[in-house]
């Protein structure tokens, strides 16, 4: 059956910024998202039944106009912070009828949008300021849920981005659904019977079959990882073979969704803030310091970070670091 939802939305979000992101971020790996103009098409298992679903997300409400703020000078699409326009999201859900509340559910985490945002442009740092300027109306875009984010630090590990994304889609389009047009990650009882990928190796097979079994016993649903205390939820994940912690942070952040986090791994984004705060080799916990100003928002400017220095280097795309 196919249901049309409305999803609300608290403080600024522009769906045309997040197809962007799919679109011009490496590792989101969705290079055709802006085929339909203005929608966002998705396909992907739901859980608890893990059945395909597809989504189509459009936005309407007052898009063409922006604002610039008084005091900040920024300008950005209003979703409802006060009362003065208002936008929502159009989600068209293609699902067993059993499926429609969860894959809602999902779409909204998927675009970040069970997060109030309103507090987002209150975040008092010149820094933070200038990147939502840059980036007005985006938030996170998460995988479709935190067993694909699993798999793909299964996937990717000691790979290049762009190589892994390549293995995950052939993997959809292999082992799959198709629904919407979209080839759909194959849900965890459908991934315990793969026994051969082409590009990875048996250990790395083993290691999807551990998450498929963690993800069928509830133990990467992105609601209970998000109501843990993030070091618990963290400990939680890395019990999961092949998980360290490098990838329970992307699950957790990119997957489940968890706006507050402070990744303690993820070189990248240090090496991004000690360019954009002009610190010479500053230690994690400098960093972790900086980031308390962002609370509870921490995730979301890593997001804009990472983003930034992807554009700005494109080191992911062409496979090699880069030193700012």
């Amino acid at each position: 059956m196919t249901e049309t939802v409305a999803l609300p939305v608290r403080g600024p979000f522009d769906l045309a910024a997040s197809i962007r992101f799919l679109e011009g971020f490496t590792p989101a790996g969705r290079p055709d998202a802006g085929r339909h103009r203005g929608t966002l098409a998705l396909a992907f298992p739901a859980a608890p039944s893990w059945r395909p679903v597809g989504v189509r997300l459009r936005q309407e409400g007052d898009l063409g106009a922006s604002r610039r703020d008084s005091t900040t000078g920024e300008g950005g699409v209003l979703g409802r912070p006060g009362g003065e326009r208002e936008t929502r999201v159009l989600a068209e859900i293609d699902a067993h009828p059993d499926d429609v509340g969860p894959a809602t559910e999902h779409a909204r985490r998927i675009l970040s949008l069970d997060v109030d945002g309103t507090g987002f442009a209150a975040i008092d740092d010149p820094h933070v300021a200038r990147l939502r300027q840059e980036h007005p109306g985006l938030r996170p875009v998460l995988f479709h849920s935190p067993y694909e984010a699993a798999c793909w630090s299964v996937i990717g590990h000691r790979i290049r981005i762009v190589q892994a994304a390549a293995i995950k889609q052939r993997m959809a389009e292999r082992l799959g659904d198709r629904v919407g047009g979209l080839a759909s990650f194959p849900g965890p009882e459908r991934l315990l019977t793969v026994t051969d990928v082409p590009g990875l190796p048996p250990v790395k097979i083993e290691r999807l079959h551990g998450i498929a079994r963690a993800a069928l016993d509830g133990d990467l649903d992105a609601g209970r990882l998000r109501a843990m205390e993030t070091a618990q939820a963290l400990v939680e994940l890395q019990r999961i073979p092949g998980i360290g912690l490098f990838s329970a942070e992307l699950i957790l952040i990119r997957g489940a969704g968890h706006p507050d986090v402070f990744p303690a791994s993820e070189r990248r984004l240090h090496d991004e803030m000690a360019h954009e705060y002009g610190l010479h080799d500053p230690s994690p916990a400098r960093l972790a310091a900086i980031a308390e100003a962002w609370r509870p928002y921490r995730s979301w400017v890593g997001l804009l970070l990472r983003v930034r220095r992807e554009l700005e280097t494109a080191e992911i795309a062409r496979g090699r670091r880069v030193t700012r």
